[in-house]
């Protein structure tokens, strides 16, 4: 949800010390840990699939402007008013009569706390996941009568948390930040007075850092303090997608949209390194050269916008996300030799369903200066929780206000505040709980040219 926010993801990996076992129960991020600098690129997914999120299901993002904030990004595929539109329908773009841009700064503020449970533990890390700042931008122009093209440039995935150095079960939990942004060039195509098509090309470019310590749990008997670290990976990457989609407008009040953004598949090539020398069997400090695949699911998205007299409209989303896709992190080396088998560095299966996120909203107009919006919505879990990823069901309450400076510019507010469903969680056979909302503030300029 905050994308470009930290812009912003891997199990048994050796017998001989039973890392391999320990990390095997690991989440996502324990992966990431033991593909550590697996690879530039792969870090960038690794991390992004293997950190927590407090604000949207998985490690998906959804702040790509301060309009769609403050009525929780209902309508979000049909509104269409202002440039931003371009990030969730192309189709749309012909609804704009003159060049439009608009440029959008989210601030995220979370506030999530992790505790690790048990008579001898009582471990609490609190605000593992950091503040976060996620910047948009888009430009829309007309062609002609019936055709127009855009640009975006804001991101779909990414997440970051940071746990203490000595938190107990380090090899899970860590620092990891991930950082992608897309961009997205698109055509629409007016194909009659009521349907409008539209398509566009994803370049996904990807930046990540990871960083994986010993924690309070021994490793067998392995020496040192529980702050050293045991994996470190840092990386880039990038890939490409594509995305369609529709718009029907019945009349000019009533219009729907529907979308589609397709998987985006991150296959990294780069450097993994154990400071211990017991994720995959190397001698302490080797680097060796990893491959690593990771998946960005597919979206779809439909949305309704009806103006209902000149002042009130309503709108309303339901987006769906592929999350099935995402069974695995798998990262290997022909050098490597982990209780996973010869050639693998690391492999953390994970638990992931398709899962639902709707909103609904309604947009009131003051004056002809003054617009006020409210939204509500629902944010489906994906996965089975873990430390790196406490997914769980989420509710946004949202508010915002468009201001009408000139004919020409205007300037958007937004905020939402997102309530987390607490959970309670076994990783590598320890009892952990996680509570957590956020807040995300976002302001907007728009100007016609």
């Amino acid at each position: 949800m905050h994308i470009y926010y930290r812009l912003q993801r891997f199990s048994n990996l050796l017998k001989a010390l039973e890392i391999g076992h320990l990390m095997t129960n690991n989440s996502i991020r324990t992966r990431g840990s033991m593909s550590k600098k697996l690879s530039r690129s792969a870090l960038a997914v690794a991390i992004a699939l293997t950190a927590p999120s407090a604000w949207s299901a998985g490690y998906q993002v959804a702040e790509h402007s301060a309009s769609g904030l403050g009525r929780a990004f209902s309508g979000e595929a049909a509104v269409a008013d202002n440039a931003s539109v371009l990030a969730r329908n192309p189709a749309a773009m012909t609804m704009f009569e003159r060049t439009s841009v608009s440029g959008a700064l989210s601030l995220i503020d979370p506030n999530v706390d992790v505790t690790h449970e048990g008579p001898s533990r009582n471990q609490k890390a609190e605000d593992v996941a950091p503040f976060a700042i996620v910047p948009a931008s888009y430009m829309i122009s007309p062609i002609n009568d019936r055709l127009s093209w855009g640009i975006g440039l804001f991101t779909t995935y990414g997440v970051a948390t940071d746990y203490p150095d000595d938190f107990s079960l380090g090899r899970s939990a860590g620092d990891t930040a991930l950082t992608t942004v897309t961009l997205n060039p698109s055509i629409a195509w007016k194909a009659s007075e009521n349907l409008s098509l539209g398509a566009g090309l994803n370049a996904v470019y990807g930046v990540a850092e990871l960083n994986r310590h010993k924690g309070l749990l021994s490793f067998n008997g392995a020496n040192g303090n529980a702050s050293d670290k045991l994996i470190t990976m840092e990386g880039t990457t990038y890939a490409f997608g594509w995305n369609i989609g529709a718009l029907f407008q019945m009349d000019e009040s009533n219009r729907w949209g529907l979308a589609y953004r397709s998987q985006v598949t991150l296959d990294f090539e780069g450097d993994f390194t154990d400071h211990t020398g017991a994720a995959a069997n190397l001698a302490p400090g080797t680097t060796v050269k990893g491959d690593l695949e990771a998946i960005l699911p597919a979206t779809i998205e439909a949305s309704g916008f009806h103006q209902l007299d000149d002042t009130w409209a309503v709108h309303y989303s339901i987006l769906w996300t592929e999350w099935s896709k995402f069974k695995e992190l798998r990262a290997t080396n022909s050098q490597c030799n982990s209780a996973d088998g010869a050639g693998v560095c690391f492999l953390k299966e994970e638990h992931y369903e398709d899962a639902i996120r709707w909103s609904i909203g309604a947009t009131h107009t003051l004056n002809d200066q003054w617009l006020v919006r409210a939204g509500l919505a629902f944010d489906e879990q994906a996965g089975e929780p873990t430390l790196s990823i406490p997914d769980t069901d989420r509710y946004w309450y949202s508010a915002g206000a468009t201001y009408k400076y000139t004919s020409d510019l205007t300037f958007d507010a937004g905020f939402t505040f997102i309530n987390s469903k607490s959970n309670s969680f076994v990783e590598d056979n320890e009892n952990f709980s996680s509570t957590g909302n956020a807040l995300i503030y976002a302001l907007q300029a728009n100007y016609q040219f």
